[in-house]
């Protein structure tokens, strides 16, 4: 088992609070991603599950039992840091094997454990090895491996692939992403990197200043973001912002005027929403160089050719910086005016305090139904 409960868990240090009453439930078996921009609390949340802090106030339950009291050796978890934190005088099976030699396990049984383990990392021809002749990623798997000798009940990631380059992030992100699934264990996950959050995590928690911003499947916080914050920091190139006002609130949606257009958005209406000012929220890929329920010129400053992509940036209304994100031979070219257009069942509203108005059934939220139900 390894279920996680979090009750309404703060941290202060003196007068500044960096955790803010957080209540979180992890289920066992679950892929959970903390992410956010730094300072979010993501990596103090963590250590306050390790026990590697205190929570200043709030409980923290592992499988039933509060381990608040408990020291982290107690709480049946194991970490795996951003840096390696290796032996270099020892072998690769000793790196692996210390944490057993520190229960006193019989060596046979610790042999058996230690093979076992680096096969399933694809270790086990590099046993007799130090870690200075490893690389990156294969230090990181011994790492890995001297947390699951120990058979925990929760894993503990804090941002492990930082140090690596991109290629063998993205290799590593598909690595830790088989073993959850062979292993069957609870896993929580520290990153910055958004993409690492929505390629392995079950579920995300986004954090901002302490707070929960936003709890969900990767899916639900790309096409139902509840905050402009989640809206913004799920998506790369992130969604873009145009300011709006409305001029009517129908059962069919909200209509707004934007770029001097007047389009409706399915959204659900709320009360006293005529005449307010609004943001409207358009992602890079769903804008097209073709016809759409609004469109405008816009002159591009930077052209990206990527491609299977071509990422295009400019400005909008008030200098806002703008992207776009086009097929890989879109005609568009730097200083060349284009006129570009989206689709109303593509927007996104958000009201004078950046809360989502709850978007309608859709393409998307049709697709993500059946995901969800798989």
């Amino acid at each position: 088992m390894g279920q996680l409960h979090l009750n309404k868990v703060t941290k202060s240090f003196g007068e500044i609070d960096v955790i803010n009453g957080v209540t979180l439930d992890v289920k066992d078996g679950e892929f959970v991603v903390f992410v956010g921009p730094s300072g979010c609390g993501k990596s103090t949340l963590l250590r306050i599950i390790a026990g590697l802090e205190d929570a200043t106030e709030g409980g923290i339950v592992i499988d039933g039992v509060k381990v608040n009291d408990l020291a982290p050796v107690k709480r049946g978890i194991a970490m795996v840091f951003q840096s390696y934190a290796l032996y270099p005088h020892m072998s690769v099976f000793e790196n692996i094997a210390f944490p057993l030699r520190v229960e006193k396990m019989p060596e046979a049984d610790l042999k058996k454990k230690v093979e076992s383990v680096a096969a399933v990392l694809k270790l086990d021809q590099r046993l007799q090895q130090r870690p200075g002749s490893l690389s990156g990623g294969q230090r990181q798997r011994v790492a890995i491996g001297r947390a699951i000798v120990r058979e925990p009940k929760i894993f503990l990631f804090d941002e492990p692939l930082s140090n690596l380059d991109a290629a063998l992030r993205a290799d590593m992100r598909i690595e830790l992403t088989k073993l959850h699934h062979d292993l069957a264990a609870t896993m929580i996950y520290v990153t910055h990197d958004q993409i690492e959050a929505m390629t392995m995590a079950d579920r995300i928690v986004v954090l901002n200043g302490g707070y929960i911003s936003q709890v969900g499947k990767p899916l639900e916080l790309y096409h139902k973001p509840q905050n402009k914050f989640v809206a913004s920091f799920i998506g790369n190139p992130k969604m873009n912002f145009l300011p709006a006002t409305c001029i009517a609130a129908k059962p069919e949606g909200v209509t707004v005027v934007c770029e001097g257009q007047t389009v409706t958005i399915p959204v659900e209406p709320r009360d006293g929403l005529t005449g307010e000012k609004l943001t409207l929220g358009i992602r890079p890929e769903h804008i097209t160089l073709g016809a759409g329920d609004v469109k405008f010129d816009i002159v591009p400053s930077v052209v990206e050719r990527l491609g299977v992509n071509t990422i295009v940036y400019a400005s909008a209304s008030g200098d806002a910086p703008f992207s776009a994100a086009f097929a890989g031979a879109a005609a568009v070219t730097v200083d060349t005016p284009a006129t570009i257009s989206f689709n109303a069942a593509d927007c996104h509203l958000f009201d004078d305090k950046g809360e989502a108005l709850e978007r309608r059934t859709d393409l998307h939220e049709i697709d993500l139904e059946a995901l969800n139900a798989v």
